[in-house]
């Protein structure tokens, strides 16, 4: 078939898009990489981390923080995929499990945790915040009704459970991957035994005020 007029127009364009779509993949990992080891390193860390010069990124990112909302929103969406995933499961209890153990080797609270105050949440991220509460929620609801699930965890109970397993930090990351696991699999064992837990739970927007800019 002989080509159009347009279609040497389309193919550069084309190009363009795939090598934007692969800057932005590398300043993500990038500053994911960056904001880990220094929440407060300036965006230009990013781009020589990344290999693009500041203009590219500025172009994608006009600030830090639209930066620092993306990266969060991300692993907002990540925990959200791991939570639906699990949920296809029809053993409550195999869903909780599963559900943690696709969260901690996803490592979604390390950055989300350790980048919490250091930006203004933006509403476009309400809806995937109201969906984190309720697969949390459910997947809670049919751990309980599984009859395997200690009596008064709830769903902020998991979070803390999360942040425990993100807090184990080496400079190999394979052999934090491996801690991780182990201390989950501890964990776990606790989540399924008998005997009431010390102490009230964690209040619902107990833990709100980190999200809250810092000053």
């Amino acid at each position: 078939m002989p080509e159009t007029a347009e279609t040497p127009v389309q193919r550069p364009l084309a190009g363009r898009k795939a090598q934007a779509a692969r800057n932005d993949e590398r300043i993500l990992e990038a500053a994911r990489e960056v904001f880990l080891a220094d929440a407060a390193a300036p965006i230009a860390a990013v781009a020589e981390r990344a290999g693009v010069g500041i203009s590219a990124l500025y172009r994608r990112y006009p600030s830090k923080e639209a930066l620092l909302r993306t990266l969060c929103h991300d692993g907002l969406r990540r925990y959200n995929t791991e939570a639906e995933a699990a949920l296809r499961d029809s053993d409550g209890w195999r869903v909780l499990v599963d559900f943690l153990e696709r969260v901690v080797d996803a490592d979604v609270h390390s950055l989300t945790v350790h980048l919490a105050g250091t930006f203004t949440p933006d509403p476009s991220m309400m809806p995937d915040v109201v969906r984190s509460a309720e697969l949390t929620d459910e997947i809670v609801r049919r751990a309980s009704a599984s009859g395997r699930l200690r009596e008064g965890v709830t769903t902020a109970d998991l979070g803390l459970i999360l942040e425990a397993c993100a807090a184990i930090t080496l400079p190999d990351g394979t052999r934090s991957a491996q801690l991780r696991r182990r201390i989950l699999a501890m964990l776990v064992d606790g989540l399924a035994t008998s005997g009431k837990l010390p102490g009230p739970a964690p209040e619902p927007g107990e833990f709100a005020h980190r999200w809250q800019p810092r000053r």
